[in-house]
C-alpha cells in the first residue's frame, strides 16, 4: 500500500549506548513503560465493558418495567394499552348454517292454524284472562297438541295461577282473547318479534304485546347443556314468555348452584344456576335479582 495507518507503522529501535549499565537502565525503563501502557489499555477495555454492561442492564430493566406481565409490576403493561371494557347485550349462541332435522322446518307458510276448542279454567280465583293457541302452517306441528302443552303449563300448581289472583282459560279458535300463544318456525318468529324491534336471529322466543311467540326450533330441541329434558324446557319457555305478558321483567341467576328463576333468560345459558321451569316453588313465588 502507498500509505499505511499510523497504528500499523513500526518504530525503529533506538540505538543503545555502549555503556552496559546505561543500556540496561534504558531497556528496563522501556520494559516498565510497556507494562504501564499495557495496564492502562486493560483498564480502559475493562471500563468500556463495564459501561456497556451497565447500559445493557439499564435497558433490560426498563424493558421489564414497561413490557412485563401485569402480575410482575402490579400495573398493566405500558407497551399495550388496556382496552376499556364495554357492555353488550346478550346475543344468541352461534348456530350452524342448517339447523338439525329434529329442530323442524326453518320456515313455514307464515299463516296459522288455531286450536279448535275451548279449554278448562286454570286457577281457583282471581282475574280471568283468555288466550288463544296458534301453530304455524308448514311447521309439521298440530295446534291441539301444542294447546295441550300450554294448558299443562298454566294448570300446574307451580304455574302463574298459583297465587290465587289469576285464572287462565283457552278460547276456541280465533275467538276473543287477551293474548295468543304462537308456535312459529325460526324465520316467522324472527319476523314477528322484529315488528317490536326484538331481533332474535331466529334462535330465541319473545313476547310482544298480546303475543307470546315460541320459536319452533327451541321448542323441539331446547338448548345445549340445559341439563333437563326438552319437556322441561318447553314448560320454561311458555312460563317465561307468558310472564312477560303478565308484566314480569327479566331476573338474574342468584348464585352458582342455585335454582334459576323462571324469568331468567335461560335460553342464553344458565350462568351457573340449575334449570327451572316454574315461577312458584314450594307454594311461594321464586325470584332472582332484577335485571335493569
Amino acid at each position: 500500500m502507498a500509505s499505511r495507518l499510523i497504528s500499523d507503522r513500526r518504530r525503529e529501535p533506538a540505538a543503545l549506548p555502549s555503556d552496559p549499565l546505561a543500556a540496561r537502565e534504558i531497556v528496563r525503563a522501556a520494559r516498565q513503560r510497556r507494562r504501564r501502557d499495557a495496564r492502562r489499555r486493560r483498564y480502559l477495555v475493562a471500563g468500556v465493558m463495564a459501561s456497556a454492561g451497565l447500559i445493557a442492564a439499564l435497558g433490560l430493566g426498563r424493558q421489564l418495567i414497561f413490557t412485563g406481565d401485569a402480575g410482575d409490576t402490579g400495573a398493566p403493561s405500558a407497551s399495550v394499552r388496556p382496552e376499556t371494557p364495554t357492555l353488550a347485550p346478550s346475543s344468541p349462541p352461534s348456530q350452524p348454517a342448517s339447523p338439525p332435522p329434529e329442530a323442524g322446518p326453518a320456515k313455514g307458510d307464515g299463516t296459522f292454524a288455531y286450536a279448535s276448542s275451548a279449554g278448562p279454567v286454570a286457577g281457583a280465583a282471581g282475574t280471568l284472562k283468555k288466550y288463544r293457541v296458534a301453530v304455524e302452517n308448514g311447521s309439521d306441528q298440530q295446534a291441539d297438541a301444542f294447546a295441550t302443552a300450554v294448558e299443562q303449563a298454566y294448570g300446574d300448581p307451580r304455574g302463574w295461577t298459583a297465587a290465587g289472583d289469576l285464572r287462565l282459560q283457552r278460547a276456541a279458535g280465533e275467538g276473543a282473547a287477551d293474548f295468543t300463544v304462537f308456535l312459529a318456525t325460526p324465520a316467522t318468529s324472527e319476523a314477528m318479534c322484529a315488528t317490536a324491534g326484538l331481533h332474535t336471529e331466529g334462535y330465541t322466543s319473545c313476547r310482544i304485546t298480546g303475543k307470546v311467540i315460541i320459536n319452533l326450533a327451541r321448542w323441539l330441541t331446547a338448548i345445549p347443556d340445559y341439563g333437563k329434558p326438552v319437556a322441561d324446557y318447553q314448560m320454561y319457555v311458555i312460563n317465561h314468555e307468558t310472564g312477560h305478558e303478565l308484566g314480569h321483567g327479566h331476573e338474574a341467576c342468584p348464585g352458582a348452584g342455585r335454582t334459576a328463576p323462571v324469568m331468567m333468560q335461560q335460553t342464553y345459558g344458565l350462568k351457573g344456576c340449575v334449570a327451572n321451569s316454574w315461577p312458584y316453588l314450594d307454594g311461594r313465588r321464586y325470584t332472582g335479582p332484577k335485571v335493569p
